[in-house]
């Protein structure tokens, strides 16, 4: 299936596990992916690691991690999971 397909299902099982994305965030993500050219995997990264260091969606903090594991070429969770932990946004044992 498409990677379209991929991050709309990321973002249908969070909200089925009870998170709600408030206003536009939805669009925003979005946004983001087409602005990037990111895949549905680095983009659902992005989210689950903003949801994890800002304990909600910060559209501003997305967008600027999703350059980020771009523009460092970071294509695996567990890449991104040292990245982010390398500049201090998880602590190491996270």
């Amino acid at each position: 299936m498409t990677d379209h397909c991929n991050l709309e299902n990321y973002l249908l099982n969070l909200e089925g596990k009870g998170f709600k994305f408030k206003g536009d965030a939805i669009s925003f993500i979005y946004f983001g992916k087409q602005l990037t050219g990111s895949a549905d995997f680095l983009v659902s990264l992005s989210i689950e690691l903003t949801l994890i260091t800002q304990k909600r969606f910060d559209g501003s903090f997305y967008l600027s991690l999703l350059e980020t594991l771009k523009e460092n070429k970071i294509t695996t969770r567990t890449q991104a999971y040292s990245y982010v932990k390398s500049i201090g946004l998880l602590k190491a044992h996270s």
